[in-house]
C-alpha cells in the first residue's frame, strides 16, 4: 500500500504581523492617554481645571477654598450691583440684596471644582479639554429671597397701578363737566419675578422689564357727547302744536335750567360697542310733559244737532271737534333727537282722533226718523239756585249721539259739578241730612232721563234711587203723584251713576228742553222705532213708615226767635215697578225696579234765647210733618 499524508496552508506572516501591530499601537495609545489623564488629574488634585470661571472670574488651579476667597473678594454684584426697573420715564434702582440675592461664594467654588469630575470619565475627560482650550464658565450659586423681591416689586406697583376708567360726562347746574377715559395698568409681580431672577444670574448690571397689564376702558373719548350737552343747554327748548289754530294752547317755553335738570348721560350698548348718550331722560321728561298734555288732549266731540219734526233733518247747533292726545313717549323722542340735531324748537307728536258725527251727518245716515220716547217731570218749589243747577246740567246733554249698541253713562257726559262748571249751591242729600252743596238739582235730570230710557224701552244698567222721598219726583202738571215713587234716579259721578244700553240697530239722539216758567224739564229721544213698546205695574208707596219727630238745634249764627229749616220730613215706604218692553206684539223682557225710601227727620235750627222754638216753628209753617 500506499501512504499518503494531508497537507494544511500555513498562516500568511504579513497579516499576522498587522494585527499584532495594530492591536499593540491601540494599546500603547489608550495607555498613554490613560497616564496623561490620570497625570493631569493628578496635576492638579485638589484644585480647579484651568479655564474654569464663575461670573466671569478665572479660578484656574485655585483649590475651592482659594477659589471661594477669590470670588467673595472679586464679585461684590450683590451689594455693588444696580437692577434698574423703568416705567416710561419713571425710572427705579435697586441692589441685587435689597432684592433678596444672597452670593453663596464656597458653593458656586465647589461648583467649579466638579467641573471635569463628575459623570462618566469620557465625559470628565471631554469637560477637562473643553475648559481648557474654550474656557468653561460656571453658573454663580445664588440664593434668592423672592419674598424681598416680591415686596420691592409690589411697592413699585402701588406707584403704577390704576384702575380703568371710563369717560365721563356730567351736568353741574348748567355746567358739562366731561373727564376723559383712562386705562387701566396693573403690574404683573410673578411675571415681573421671572424676568427678575434669571438676571440675576448673570450677575451684571441689567434692567429688568416691569410686566405691565393694561386694560383700555369701554368708553375713552366723549368730547362729542360734550359738544352735544353744551349745545343742548345753549338756548330754551320751545314746544308747540303742529298745525296750530286760533285758541290753541301754546308754545311752551323751557328754560336751559329746567332742561338741565333733565339731561342724563348714559352708556349704551350700540351693536357690541359701548357708547355714551346724551338725551332728556324720559321719565323726567314725561313728567314734564304731563301738564302740557292736560291743555293739549281732548277727546273728540261729535257735532250736536236737534231733530226737526217738520222737515225730519237734522238741525247743526254745535260744530264736531276732533281729538287730540298727546304721544308722550314719541315726542321725548322727537325732542331728543331734534336737541342732538342742534335744534331747540320742536314740535309735539300728537294722535287726532275724528269724531263719530260730523258737521255732515244726516238723520237718514243716522237712522233717524222719529220721536221714540218723550218725558217730562216738574220742580215747582225749587230755588234759583236749584233751577240754575237744572238748567246746566240738561245742557250738557241737548243734541247728544248714542251710538247703536252703546252702553250709555250719564256721568261721563255729565263731567264734573263744580263752581267753576257753573253750577251753584243747593240742597242735596250727604251724609244721612240735606246740607247745602254744589249741583242741587242735578238729580232732577237723572230722574227724567230715567223716565226716559224707561218708557222707550232700553235696558237700564245701572240705577240708583234717592235715599228718601222727594216732592219734586213726585210732581205732575198738575199736582202730585204718589204712584211716581220708584220713579227716580240719582247721579254723583264717579261713585253713583246712570247707565243705560242703546240696544237697536240705529243711533239714538237725545234733545233736552227747560222751562222756567211751568219749572218743567222735558227729555227726548229721536231714533227710528224698532217696534217696541212698554207697560209697567206700579205699586206706589207700600210699608209707610211714619217720619221721626223734628229735631231741633241751636245755631248761634241765628238771631233770637229766628227758626230755619234745613232739612224735611219724609215718610219711609217701599216702591216696586215691573216694566215689560213688547216688540211687535211679543215680550222682549221684562224687568223690576225695588226703591227703598228710609223715613226721614225734619230738623230746624233757632237762634239763641228763642223760647218755645216747637210752637214757633209751627207758627212760621216750619218743621211740618209731610204732605
Amino acid at each position: 500500500m500506499t501512504a499518503y499524508s494531508k497537507s494544511y496552508p500555513r498562516p500568511y506572516p504579513f497579516a499576522v504581523q498587522f494585527l499584532t501591530s495594530l492591536i499593540l499601537g491601540v494599546g500603547t495609545s489608550l495607555l498613554l492617554i490613560l497616564t496623561l489623564t490620570l497625570g493631569y488629574q493628578l496635576l492638579y488634585a485638589g484644585r480647579i481645571f484651568p479655564g474654569v470661571t464663575v461670573a466671569g472670574v478665572d479660578l484656574s488651579g485655585l483649590s475651592p477654598s482659594d477659589a471661594a476667597l477669590k470670588l467673595n473678594q472679586t464679585l461684590s454684584f450683590p451689594v455693588s450691583g444696580r437692577i434698574v426697573f423703568r416705567d416710561g420715564a419713571n425710572v427705579w434702582y435697586a441692589s441685587p440684596v435689597e432684592l433678596g440675592m444672597v452670593f453663596d461664594a464656597s458653593a458656586s467654588a465647589q461648583t467649579a471644582y466638579r467641573l471635569g469630575r463628575s459623570g462618566n470619565p469620557f465625559r470628565a475627560l471631554a469637560d477637562q479639554v473643553r475648559s481648557r482650550k474654550q474656557g468653561a464658565d460656571v453658573a454663580p450659586v445664588i440664593i434668592f429671597d423672592q419674598r424681598l423681591a416680591y415686596a420691592y416689586i409690589n411697592n413699585l406697583a402701588a406707584s403704577i397701578n390704576r384702575p380703568a376708567m371710563e369717560a365721563s360726562l356730567k351736568i353741574e347746574g348748567t355746567n358739562v363737566v366731561a373727564q376723559a377715559g383712562q386705562v387701566g395698568r396693573h403690574v404683573d409681580v410673578d411675571a415681573t419675578l421671572v424676568f427678575l431672577s434669571a438676571q440675576l444670574q448673570t450677575f451684571r448690571d441689567v434692567e429688568v422689564p416691569l410686566v405691565v397689564i393694561e386694560t383700555p376702558p369701554l368708553i375713552v373719548d366723549v368730547s362729542a357727547q360734550e359738544a352735544a350737552a353744551r349745545q343742548i343747554l345753549s338756548a330754551p327748548l320751545q314746544l308747540s302744536l303742529p298745525n296750530v289754530a286760533a285758541g290753541d294752547p301754546g308754545p311752551w317755553i323751557f328754560e336751559p335750567s329746567v332742561v338741565a335738570g333733565m339731561l342724563t348721560v348714559k352708556r349704551v350698548d350700540n351693536g357690541g360697542q359701548s357708547e355714551v348718550q346724551v338725551g332728556l331722560e324720559s321719565g323726567a321728561f314725561a313728567q314734564l310733559l304731563t301738564p302740557v298734555a292736560g291743555q293739549v288732549d281732548r277727546e273728540s266731540k261729535n257735532a250736536r244737532f236737534y231733530f226737526d219734526d217738520n222737515t225730519r233733518q237734522l238741525v247743526l247747533i254745535e260744530n264736531a271737534a276732533s281729538g287730540r292726545t298727546t304721544d308722550v313717549p314719541a315726542t321725548v323722542t322727537a325732542v331728543n333727537e331734534a336737541l342732538l340735531r342742534g335744534e331747540h324748537s320742536v314740535q309735539l307728536v300728537v294722535k287726532e282722533e275724528q269724531p263719530a258725527i260730523t258737521d255732515s251727518a244726516t238723520a237718514e245716515s243716522l237712522g233717524i226718523r222719529e220721536l221714540v220716547s218723550s218725558q217730562t217731570s216738574y220742580f215747582r218749589g225749587s230755588n234759583a239756585e236749584r233751577m240754575t243747577n237744572i238748567q246746566i246740567a240738561a245742557e250738557r246733554f241737548h243734541g247728544v249721539f248714542v251710538p247703536p249698541g252703546e252702553t250709555f253713562s250719564m256721568g261721563e257726559v255729565l263731567g264734573d259739578v263744580t263752581l267753576d262748571n257753573g253750577f251753584a249751591e243747593a240742597w242735596i242729600i250727604y251724609g244721612g241730612r240735606t246740607i247745602k252743596g254744589v249741583g242741587g238739582g242735578v238729580c232732577q235730570v237723572s230722574t227724567t232721563l230715567f223716565r226716559t230710557v224707561f218708557m222707550a224701552g232700553f235696558p237700564i244698567v245701572e240705577r240708583h234711587s234717592h235715599a228718601y222721598r222727594v216732592s219734586y219726583y213726585e210732581q205732575t202738571a198738575t199736582g202730585r203723584d204718589p204712584m211716581l215713587a220708584g220713579m227716580d234716579a240719582t247721579v254723583y259721578f264717579p261713585l253713583v251713576d246712570f247707565k243705560f244700553v242703546n240696544d237697536t240697530p240705529y243711533w239714538l239722539l237725545m234733545e233736552t228742553y227747560f222751562n222756567a216758567s211751568s219749572q218743567s224739564l222735558t227729555w227726548k229721544f229721536y231714533s227710528t222705532s224698532d217696534g217696541r213698546t212698554v207697560t209697567f205695574e206700579a205699586s206706589g208707596p207700600r210699608n209707610v213708615t211714619a217720619a221721626p219727630q223734628p229735631l231741633f238745634e241751636l245755631n248761634p249764627e241765628l238771631k233770637k226767635n229766628e227758626i230755619k229749616q234745613v232739612d224735611w220730613a219724609a215718610d219711609g215706604a217701599d216702591a216696586t215697578i215691573v216694566r215689560t218692553v213688547w216688540k211687535n206684539g211679543a215680550v222682549y223682557f221684562t224687568d223690576t225696579f225695588t226703591t227703598h225710601y228710609e223715613p226721614w227727620q225734619a230738623v230746624c235750627q233757632y237762634g239763641p234765647e228763642t223760647e218755645d222754638v216747637e210752637k214757633l216753628a209751627k207758627k212760621q209753617n216750619k218743621c211740618l210733618p209731610p204732605l
